[in-house]
């Protein structure tokens, strides 16, 4: 199959669903289509990142590389409304819902639009955390420079918090983030879903 949902313009009939997950305790309502990943539901990854994640006490912003039509992004915003969430993807169609989905929420402290990986983000922008569910059938090139470029837009002491099941690269990903992270903790292990923060050094390293 040459179409995944990492391209940039699904060509698959659009053919809208609409469901309500409940995130943090806070019940949400998205609007998802065919050509975006995990259409259904909340995908059990993303569940299980949301539901680890702990924000930083460093100041920035949040980036959502990956976003898809937006729980995780959402789901955090939601939770932190002082942070700024930016939230990005390379399919034009993940990007349209995400969107729509923070407008139908009610979501205000949320940036969102079209990049591959955070080239279209500001280079004045700094994160304090940065979460990803990485898209698998990209290939490892891509979601190791996914990995390399969330190093250079973290502050220091800031967090990369990532998704990954054992089976498609989780250890081959903590190798990688050693490589350049000061700190590198697997946080959970469920259902052959790792999840991992990479923590980046400090101003005084």
């Amino acid at each position: 199959m040459s179409e995944h949902y990492y391209s940039k313009k699904p060509q698959i009939e659009s053919n809208p669903r609409h469901f309500k997950f409940n995130l943090l305790g806070n019940s949400l309502q998205f609007e998802t289509d065919r050509g975006v990943f995990s259409k259904s539901e909340v995908d059990f990854g993303s569940r299980t990142l949301i539901e680890s994640f702990q924000m930083p006490e460093t100041d920035g912003a949040v980036f959502d590389i990956g976003c898809g039509y937006g729980p995780i992004g959402l789901a955090i915003a939601k939770q932190y409304p002082d942070r700024i969430v930016y939230m990005m993807d390379v399919n034009e169609r993940a990007v349209l819902l995400a969107k729509k989905n923070a407008e139908m929420n009610g979501i205000q402290n949320v940036r969102i639009f079209e990049s591959d990986g955070v080239t279209s983000v500001d280079r004045e922008i700094e994160a304090a955390a940065i979460l990803t569910n990485p898209p698998i059938r990209a290939g490892k090139e891509v979601i190791f420079k996914f990995y390399d470029e969330a190093y250079e837009r973290l502050v220091p002491n800031g967090e990369l918090w990532v998704v990954i099941q054992k089976k498609q690269g989780a250890p081959s990903t903590v190798a990688h983030l050693e490589e350049n992270f000061a700190e590198v903790e697997i946080v959970e292990k469920k259902k052959g879903y790792w999840i991992i923060k990479a923590k980046k050094y400090g101003r005084n390293v």
